[in-house]
């Protein structure tokens, strides 16, 4: 198990009484990226808030191990201090929690290190250079009056901060225009180079993959995962779609 950063054996999750996932096994090693694809409704976000714990979803078979440790039963913040993070479809807006003090209060729990102003300051702006995030925005409330595009390359501004060994990044790509995707894509490229951590790309589009390495895809409908390959499946999707896959 110890060669695995993600092992999931056979989860089953409900939301509200209903089995939402029916028996998800993956397995994610350290440095890899893999893409999860699917229909909407197939339980691909229900996949990433089970593995990240939010407990309106609830893991009622099987495992999640991380790192070698079993996290089935652990609590939201303990994963995200393991080295977890999920971005979010539509991050919430924050008033009165400006952008720069959420991340440097979320980078120090995480590290359990206080970081002095001057050097979180500088790490913060050259994160906002890759993605050409105007510096105004870091001491405005988190996400208060931003664009869908500022909102998403807030994340993964939090994503190049907080340095995770597995970010979940759930449909990142969403409602962006081509600029924007290009631009969030390359904040990923730039913690898939530099940096040893994995990553799970959940969405149904492929634009944001264009620039990225991508090791395995997986299909999931119905709550099950129909179909596993490398980078050429995703080639496959964008040619015939998801049809193929769905009987």
């Amino acid at each position: 198990m110890a060669e695995q950063l993600l092992h999931i054996e056979n989860l089953k999750v409900n939301v509200e009484e209903k089995e939402i996932l029916h028996g998800i096994s993956l397995d994610i090693a350290p440095g890899e990226t893999h893409v999860l694809m699917g229909p909407n409704g197939a339980g691909k976000s229900t996949l990433g808030y089970a593995i990240m714990g939010n407990p309106r979803y609830q893991v009622t078979s099987g495992k999640i191990v991380f790192n070698g440790e079993d996290i089935t039963e652990e609590a939201v913040d303990q994963r995200a201090k393991a080295g977890i993070y999920l971005s979010f479809q539509n991050p919430l807006e924050v008033p009165g929690l400006t952008l720069s003090s959420f991340i440097k209060t979320s980078v120090e729990q995480k590290t359990g290190k206080h970081i002095r102003i001057w050097d979180f300051r500088k790490q913060l702006r050259a994160a906002m250079d890759v993605l050409q995030m105007d510096p105004s925005y870091a001491d405005r409330d988190l996400n208060v009056g931003f664009s869908g595009g500022e909102k998403k390359k807030a994340e993964i501004l939090q994503l190049l901060m907080l340095n995770p060994a597995l970010a979940i990044l759930d449909e990142t790509d969403s409602g962006l225009d081509v600029d924007a995707v290009r631009t969030v894509s390359r904040g990923v490229e730039e913690y898939q180079k530099n940096h040893d951590g994995a990553l799970l790309i959940i969405t149904h589009s492929t634009r944001i993959l264009e620039a990225l390495r991508v090791d395995h895809t997986h299909v999931l409908a119905a709550g099950k995962i129909v179909a596993d390959g490398g980078a050429g499946l995703v080639d496959q999707i964008n040619e015939n779609g998801f049809e193929q896959f769905l009987n």
